[in-house]
């Protein structure tokens, strides 16, 4: 085949990034832009819709350029992105009525419990697979058409189009041609039905959201439309959110097989194939990667809300560490943690304890607390997440997890990786190149365009670490019974 590339949008929280892929899954090129962050009050959080297009198509010249490659020469475009987060625009002039909101903010607090007062926490759990959170989509576009101006008005006219960050994106690099979005980000929404596969009337209702705002919804690994670049026709072909795109970059498309992306958040799916696994222990039921030629899949999710996130905190707010790969030196200097814990609950607890309202905390600090225990408190605390959530994965779904596969910045922290194994008994198994959400994304476009089979990503897919438990069972029990208290400790209720 003539077209040998495959170029990736990776939209993320705190960066923007854009990668080239060649036919054996390398990279070529890597372009990258940091994102800035509004915090217009305390517990909310917005990008700039417009700064975040600007920021795709800068790295998208540069990577081209970088990578020295013809455009005629790209097979096809795969966007992946940061879920939940929310723009609303003019249909008209295709300018944002108000700035992002992102998936971290907390001011759909109040619509959230309206929702719940109004008996629609089990019909929203079966149908949607997601719990009453500000996490979602929904509440977010509710507030954005309750407070400002004119909004629901013009929504109501059909003068307004909704949209997570690939819609978005694509209508951009579309030049508003494309009104779409994918199976797993329409998922995440709290309006989108999961089991019927459409948008859900009885929650636009309760919502008072018009149909007319949302996007088409499709197969993750099908046609989103064109981009014209330099003269050149580029197929957009793949679209995922960040953390399914993650799950299909690790070869996780069969039933069974479950991963850990260590990004701003740390977020862990398990596929359970067919079967809408219905969570009794606080994890969310959600699509993953949707090919035109097989029915959909289902996955049980454990969202983290503090993952890289506590790190960064550590970095710019306590200004203890220069740079985050600095803890794992510091990790590994100092003997294990004695019942020292950091519960990082800056945006609430997630999965499975959903409380909105808790508050990050510190236990078990003595005289003998000094800054390295501290940060490897924080860096233990990831870790201590993920088995809260693989704990109720393996409750829910009724199977013993025996690999983690694991991915994002973080898990290139060696030492976060062997405490982890140690931690959850089982090996932890990182791929050589760790930017597996956006090869996830290049998969899916890449399959469409014919570069890929779906059988292809196990040769791609390099190993280069298995991380084996080293903790004996009564250390490992001891530490997560310390854990345990802690975060119950922290909880607002």
């Amino acid at each position: 085949m003539s077209k040998k590339y495959v170029i990736a949008f990776d939209q993320g929280t705190t960066s923007t990034r854009a990668i080239v892929f060649d036919e054996k899954g390398s990279i070529i090129a890597i372009s990258q832009k940091e994102l800035k962050q509004y915090y217009p009050q305390s517990g909310w959080v917005e990008h700039d819709a417009e700064e975040i297009y600007n920021d795709q198509l800068e790295t998208f010249n540069q990577a081209v350029s970088d990578s020295g490659i013809n455009p005629k020469d790209i097979a096809a475009i795969g966007i992946t992105n940061q879920r939940e987060t929310t723009v609303v625009w003019d249909k008209q002039t295709g300018k944002p009525i108000h700035k992002a909101i992102v998936w971290l903010d907390k001011r759909t607090t109040d619509i959230c419990k309206n929702l719940e007062e109004k008996g629609l926490s089990n019909y929203i759990k079966n149908n949607t697979g997601l719990v009453i959170d500000s996490y979602f989509s929904g509440t977010k576009l509710k507030w954005i058409l309750d407070n400002v101006e004119g909004a629901q008005e013009k929504a109501e006219a059909g003068k307004l189009m909704f949209g997570t960050i690939d819609s978005w994106l694509i209508y951009k690099f579309t030049n508003g041609k494309k009104h779409v979005t994918d199976h797993t980000n329409a998922s995440r929404t709290l309006i989108y039905n999961i089991k019927n596969l459409e948008w859900d009337k009885k929650l636009l209702d309760q919502l008072n959201i018009p149909e007319s705002l949302l996007p088409t919804v499709q197969t993750s690994s099908s046609d989103f439309g064109t981009i014209d670049y330099k003269g050149t026709s580029i197929p957009i072909y793949g679209v995922a959110g960040d953390q399914q795109a993650s799950l299909f970059g690790q070869g996780g498309f069969e039933a069974g097989i479950a991963k850990s992306t260590y990004g701003t958040g740390c977020f862990i799916l398990l596929n359970t194939g067919k079967k809408h696994v219905k969570s009794k222990k606080g994890l969310l039921t959600t699509l993953t990667c949707s090919l035109d030629f097989e029915p959909v899949n289902y996955a049980l999710e454990g969202s983290i809300f503090a993952g890289g996130a506590s790190i960064q905190w550590l970095r710019d707010r306590l200004k203890i560490i220069d740079k985050a790969s600095d803890t794992e030196a510091i990790c590994n200097c100092i003997p294990p943690l004695e019942n020292v814990y950091v519960v990082p609950a800056f945006a609430g607890l997630g999965a499975p304890h959903w409380d909105a309202k808790a508050k990050g905390s510190v236990y078990g600090m003595t005289l003998d607390t000094g800054r390295e225990e501290l940060i490897k408190a924080t860096v233990n605390a990831l870790a201590y997440q993920t088995r809260d959530v693989i704990g109720a994965m393996e409750k829910d779904s009724k199977k013993k997890i025996t690999t983690l596969k694991v991915d994002g910045g973080a898990s290139a922290n060696n030492y976060l990786m062997q405490f982890q194994s140690d931690l959850l008994n089982v090996e932890v198994d990182r791929p050589k190149m760790i930017e597996v959400t956006a090869f996830g994304a290049a998969l899916l476009a890449g399959i469409k365009a014919g570069v890929w089979t779906k059988s292809d990503i196990a040769q791609i897919r390099e190993i280069d670490t298995v991380f084996s438990p080293k903790m004996d069972k009564k250390t490992r029990k001891i530490n997560y019974k310390g854990w345990k208290k802690a975060t119950k400790r922290t909880k607002s209720k």
